[in-house]
This record gives C-alpha cells, structure tokens and sequence, in this order.
C-alpha cells in the first residue's frame, strides 16, 4: 500500500517535472506556464462570497463561466477568478502569470476535472489545461527540501 502511494507521488512529480521542462518548446498554456501553472488546492480553490453551499475548497467536474476577474487584495501578483455553474460556484486564485498566458475573460468556459491529485483547470474552448490544483497532501510531499549528506 505504501509502496503503491509512493509510485504515485514519482508520477505526480515526473509530471510536473515534465510540464516545467517542457515550457522551453511547448505554446500551450499549462507548460508554458512553467512551475507558476500548479498550487496547493487550499490556497488555490475558495468559497465564492455569494456561495450558501460551505463547500470551501470542493469543486464537481463540469463547466463554469467565470463572472468576475479581480486582483487578489490580500496577495500580491495573484488574480481571483470567480467561476459559477448550476452546481454552485467557487473562487480560483492564479499567479497572475497563469491567467495573462490563460487569455481567459469574462464569460469564457472553463472545465474542471477531479483528478487522483488534485483539480484540472481547462479552457473550454480548445481543452487545453493551464492550471492545476494539487491536493494538499500531495503538494507537502512536493515541496523542495535541502538535502544533507
């Protein structure tokens, strides 16, 4: 079991390894992005100002339109994505990076899929990802740590 949750962290890691690397030869959205396309779910996904649901950090897998794009007050260099479809609504916080190479706008469709590690975040209109977020657990595994010999 432990062996097996393991192999799945290498994936997640080459992955984003990969996605990095690969923002020297790619034009897609999520690669170019280089390590500004990924976040922990906590501080990525909210609960919108006008949700009832509580849900926080819950996203379902389907389309939402973004109703409003803002600054982050509290966070510098990160901008605030309302997205709202039949099944509630939710706040996405980006790097701002993430969402000019996005070219996201009021009103476009965006796709949320729930993945084993985390949400996937895709234009609508071409399916190309360009952000993802990472569930927490996965994403403390993630973090660079200094290594002693």
């Amino acid at each position: 079991m432990r062996t097996l949750s393991s192999l799945r962290l290498l994936c997640v890691a080459g992955a984003l390894a990969f996605a990095v690397n690969a923002s020297a030869d790619s034009t897609s959205s999520a690669s170019s992005a280089g390590s500004a396309s990924s976040g922990s779910v906590s501080d990525s996904i909210g609960a919108s100002s006008n949700s009832s649901s509580g849900g926080g950090n819950k996203v379902a897998d389907g389309a939402y339109h973004i109703i409003d794009i803002a600054q982050a007050p509290e966070r510098k260099g990160m901008t605030r994505v309302t997205l709202q479809a039949d099944q509630g609504s939710f706040v996405l916080t980006l790097p701002q990076q993430t969402f000019d190479q996005s070219h996201l706008a009021k009103g476009d469709a965006v796709l949320a899929k729930n993945l084993e590690f985390g949400v996937e975040f895709a234009r609508a209109d071409n399916r190309e990802a360009f952000f993802l977020a990472i569930a927490d657990e996965v994403y403390g595994e993630l973090a660079s740590r200094k290594v002693t010999l």
